[in-house]
Formats: C-alpha cells, sequence, structure tokens
C-alpha cells in the first residue's frame, strides 16, 4: 500500500469514528443511553485504528531505512481530521456519563 493509501486510510478511519460519535450524540437527544455508549465504543474502535494508521505512517517516517515522505497537505488533513473527531468522542462520552447521572439524580 502507497502514502497516500494509508492516508486515506486515517480520513476514512477517522470519519467513521465521527459518523458513529454523532449517531452516539443522536441517540443519548432520545435519552437512549444504551444505544449512545454502543456507538461510542463503535466510535472508540475506529479511533483505534485510525491510531494504528497513523503510528504506522509515523514509525514509517522515523525508520532510516526508509525514504523520508515529505509533510502533504493530505497527511496535514488527515491529522486534523482524527484529532477533531477525538475530541468530539471524548466530549461526547463525557456527555453521555452527565445526562446518565443527571437522569440517575432526577429518580
Amino acid at each position: 500500500m502507497n502514502y497516500e493509501e494509508e492516508v486515506m486510510g486515517l480520513i476514512g478511519a477517522a470519519g467513521e469514528s465521527k459518523d458513529y460519535c454523532f449517531q452516539a450524540l443522536d441517540a443519548l437527544k432520545k435519552n437512549d443511553f444504551e444505544s449512545a455508549k454502543e456507538l461510542i465504543a463503535k466510535s472508540h474502535e475506529s479511533d483505534v485504528a485510525a491510531h494504528n494508521v497513523q503510528t504506522k505512517l509515523i514509525s514509517a517516517e522515523m525508520d532510516p531505512e526508509q525514504e523520508s515522505v515529505p509533510m502533504s497537505l493530505l497527511m496535514a488533513h488527515a491529522q486534523d481530521h482524527f484529532m477533531t473527531t477525538q475530541l468530539a468522542r471524548e466530549l461526547v462520552e463525557h456527555l453521555i456519563e452527565v445526562f446518565e447521572a443527571q437522569k440517575d439524580n432526577k429518580n
């Protein structure tokens, strides 16, 4: 697999994670905590896949045996996409906890 395909894999995994994240947020709006938790777990799994691609790319860049690939706009976009997805997932995870705690306090 070439560099661009690897970077597109990072973007794809991050996009899948973000999609699950916002599906979890939609479930949370309906007070469907179980679905929200299941979806945020899927988001986390996709984040792990994205992180694995990122780690592979970083390791390859640091390998003195391999030719260094210059930083590209595509990689900058992939990194931005991945990092904002992680932030969104972490925020939704906290929102699930907050709204679930509020629900429990009302009962």
